[in-house]
């Protein structure tokens, strides 16, 4: 009896300490697993002939809008704005979805008000910065381009599209209305496109996109990059100074009343026309060269 008792003694202490090895181990392989999917970026970023771009790098989510995602991506877009030697930044998504919108799981009922509040307030630095970041901000859409995901590339300066893209404002459909994707849009589309897209949150196509003014060049897939290239390359073929002033004036103009717009403008081209590059390109049109720009915002004293 007593062997029997020391035999079952020993097996239970060796199944508890088996049993704790494999729960050791497992725990192990989850930390591991959380570590390597937790230090996995965000975003990919590239810089190549002054052009900074800028890939929503979580396809397993549909590059979903997370807090952390547009914190990255705000991070990415001011560092590249404060570089003088970048012309262009460009946003795409990896995978074939550019972004499916914000991540629900963060608006559960779960967390607080407080929460959904500083997901907002980034959402909005981060849409509001891509107006005010000094260089142009081209969009790339060969996929969906959903909820805030369409409201980032609604944000943007300039869109290329291939025939692939749709783009939706669906939220109504979980019961949350895509308000705040509905600001930058109903400023782009006409309000029979922007009504048709938040009330019915059916998407449209790249062609009725690009028609509604959504989209500023629809090309074929294969040719997306060949576009981009062309765009970023026009771009930088004019005085960076002089590009930045444009795209802040044209931002503001927007918002401003006829009567309001047309003293303010001729007040900045005034000023314009004192920019050492301003005056470069002047001279060589007279010249019959090519011009010799700066690059700055600096003016001719006088």
């Amino acid at each position: 009896i007593h062997f029997y008792k020391r035999l079952l003694i020993s097996s239970m202490q060796y199944n508890s300490v088996s049993l704790l090895k494999n729960v050791s181990d497992s725990l192990l392989r989850s930390s591991k697993l959380g570590r390597c999917l937790s230090s996995a970026p965000l975003t990919i970023v590239r810089r190549e002939e002054g052009v900074e771009h800028i890939t929503l790098a979580n396809p397993k989510t549909r590059n979903a809008l997370s807090l952390d995602m547009m914190k990255k991506i705000t991070e990415d877009i001011s560092r590249a704005g404060e570089d003088k030697t970048v012309r262009t930044i460009v946003l795409r998504g990896e995978g074939k979805v550019f972004s499916a919108g914000h991540n629900l799981k963060e608006m559960t009922v779960e967390t607080s008000y407080e929460y959904h509040m500083e997901i907002f307030n980034t959402c909005e630095k981060m849409m509001m910065l891509v107006g005010q970041v000094p260089v142009p901000v081209v969009g790339v859409v060969t996929g969906l381009a959903a909820a805030a995901g369409c409201q980032l590339i609604s944000s943007c300066d300039l869109v290329v599209a291939a025939p692939s893209a749709t783009f939706s404002t669906p939220g109504a459909a979980v019961g949350l209305f895509c308000h705040t994707p509905g600001i930058p849009l109903a400023r782009r589309v006409p309000r029979a496109v922007s009504g048709y897209m938040l009330l019915t949150g059916q998407p449209i196509t790249a062609e009725e996109a690009y028609n509604a003014g959504l989209v500023s060049r629809l090309v074929e897939e294969d040719k997306v990059d060949d576009e981009v290239k062309n765009i970023c390359a026009a771009i930088a073929s004019k005085p960076r100074g002089v590009i930045t002033l444009g795209k802040r004036f044209y931002q503001q103009q927007i918002e401003m009343p006829l009567s309001a717009a047309y003293p303010a403008g001729g007040r900045v081209m005034a000023d314009n026309l004192w920019y050492k590059d301003a005056q470069e390109g002047i001279a060589a049109f007279k010249e019959k060269r090519k011009p010799v720009f700066g690059h700055t915002q600096d003016k001719v004293e006088g």
